[in-house]
């Protein structure tokens, strides 16, 4: 299995068998990472592994989900830090599927033993993972997502192509559920909103730009796998344009 299969299987798994898992695969993540090409190269990021195994109860925070181990990323406090731990968290997490190892991310989760975050990195969110107790593998009747067409605003017939990265697109996992990307959608590129901001999610915002991270990795996940070259870059000539209740994020520039 490789990671494009794994953006149309993983689910986010939520009980895990308490057990230890090979040193080939804890040390193959950091491998992984460094072989990533990440959003934005100039944001330095720092990984870590907590072990609850052997140091039980390691960590704390609302909706915590009990696992053998969690991986934690730091990021040097720069613009878009969060849309960047996004985009290499998923990658790091569907290459984990590929090892038969299942993850859930934990917004709200943090240390026990609160540690300064100094040189200038800041904690950005945690990820369980381990062996999954139940099922590793999600059918596609399970995926909990809205629809394609829900997501776009069509002005040009896409290509074929760029309906299957858009398709890969909508299966990324967001907090709640809540797939805040939004698409207007031309022959060969897309320009990418995100929802603005409600008072009535006020507790999930905050997630916002990391989810649109993950999101953007499940693009350039299928756009490798069908042989799509992608260029993602933020146009000042879009801002201006206004799609009611959402903010420009930036484009997809796309070619065969």
């Amino acid at each position: 299995m490789n990671l494009y299969e794994a953006v149309y299987g993983r689910r986010s798994i939520r009980k895990f068998r308490m057990e230890p898992m090979s040193q080939a695969v804890l040390s193959g993540i950091f491998t992984f990472m460094e072989q990533m090409e990440p959003l934005f190269p100039g944001i330095e990021i720092k990984l870590e592994i907590v072990d609850n195994i052997t140091k039980k109860n390691q960590m704390k925070g609302l909706f915590l989900v009990e696992a053998p181990y969690y991986l934690l990323i730091y990021s040097e406090k720069k613009e878009k830090c969060d849309l960047n731990a996004g985009f290499i968290m998923e990658q790091i997490s569907l290459y984990l599927f590929t090892k038969g190892v299942g993850s859930c991310f934990q917004g709200f989760a943090r240390k026990k033993t609160e540690e300064e975050e100094d040189d200038g990195m800041t904690f950005i969110i945690a990820m369980a993972f381990g062996r999954p107790k139940g099922p590793l593998l999600r059918q596609e009747y399970e995926a909990k997502r809205m629809p394609v067409d829900s997501l776009c605003m069509y002005k040009e017939k896409p290509k074929t192509w760029v309906k299957e990265i858009l398709e890969a697109s909508r299966l990324a996992p967001s907090s709640m559920n809540n797939q805040p990307w939004r698409f207007v959608v031309y022959e060969n590129r897309v320009h990418v909103f995100s929802k603005k901001p409600t008072s009535k999610r006020a507790l999930w915002n905050r997630f916002t730009e990391f989810d649109m991270g993950v999101m953007l990795a499940n693009i350039m996940v299928a756009a490798e796998e069908i042989w799509v070259h992608l260029d993602l870059i933020r146009l000042d000539n879009i801002t201006h344009k206004n799609l009611p209740n959402n903010q420009y994020l930036l484009s997809v520039l796309m070619k065969e």
